[in-house]
């Protein structure tokens, strides 16, 4: 377990620097992976010893080498939310559960800085994870939990949608097409954990209203990204949906 848990890690740093490329050009239509890295501000590519993820941090003192831009430092959220994903889940289902981690955090920090979620990452997800929680599923002999994640998408989509249809300035498509997303990942672990991250998103999203009105940084009509919320709740889900489940029956009594 430990020597998964490091190696996850690991790979979360290197997918954490390739997070911070994506999160910069896919909003803006930009290829990934040509030209390389460089500085958005300055121009110049990254220089090779400056590119290692974390640890090419310090020699630049968290600034380009050229220009003194700061980077979005994501690579270390990435490999702790890496591992902890390697302590939670089984090993079959970790490279579905790694792969929604790494979207998550690309999209929940696009959606911060542009309002939006690119197609560009959400649609080529759906048959990903479908070929990736097949394959998990096929390896536990589980298809119960293949066929409850194509209930629990379907469902959240739906309801998403009704939402988006019913109120459109409230709710964008792109947290339509996202919730198929959620819905496919946390169903596929639980009922609970679909409960708990579908209606979490709305609850922490609610609480930053809350925030945002107290701390006088904006009014009723103040648009907040939903996207990070959405992705939020669902990793609480991931990590937390049993005990909650459980708190929530010995709080009504039905435990």
């Amino acid at each position: 377990m430990a020597v998964l848990v490091v190696a996850a890690a690991v790979l979360g740093l290197l997918v954490g620097s390739f997070l911070d490329v994506v999160v910069h050009r896919v909003p803006r239509g930009e290829p990934v992976v040509r030209p390389p890295s460089c500085c958005p501000d300055c121009g110049p590519d990254i220089r090779a010893r400056h590119n290692v993820p974390v640890f090419g941090r310090p020699v630049l003192r968290g600034r380009c080498a050229g220009c003194g831009a700061r980077y979005p430092l994501v690579e270390l959220g990435t490999a702790v939310l890496f591992a902890l994903l390697a302590l939670r889940l089984d090993p079959p289902d970790l490279p579905a559960f790694l792969y929604f981690g790494a979207i998550g955090i690309a999209l929940a920090l696009i959606d911060l800085d542009c309002r939006r979620l690119p197609n560009a990452i959400v649609l080529p997800s759906y048959p990903v994870l479908v070929v990736l929680l097949t394959a998990a599923a096929w390896w536990r002999g589980d298809w119960w939990s293949l066929a409850r994640a194509g209930l629990g998408s379907a469902a959240l989509f739906g309801c998403y949608l009704v939402l988006a249809l019913a109120h459109p300035a409230g709710m964008g498509f792109g947290d339509v097409r996202l919730a198929g997303i959620l819905g496919g990942v946390l169903g596929y672990l639980s009922w609970a954990a679909l409960l708990i991250g579908a209606f979490g998103g709305f609850l922490l999203g609610a609480v930053a209203g809350v925030v945002v009105l107290a701390a006088g940084k904006g009014s009723r009509k103040t648009a907040l990204p939903f996207g990070p919320f959405m992705i939020a709740a669902a990793l609480v889900a991931i990590f937390a949906a049993e005990p909650l489940g459980r708190a929530y029956l010995r709080l009504t009594g039905l435990a």
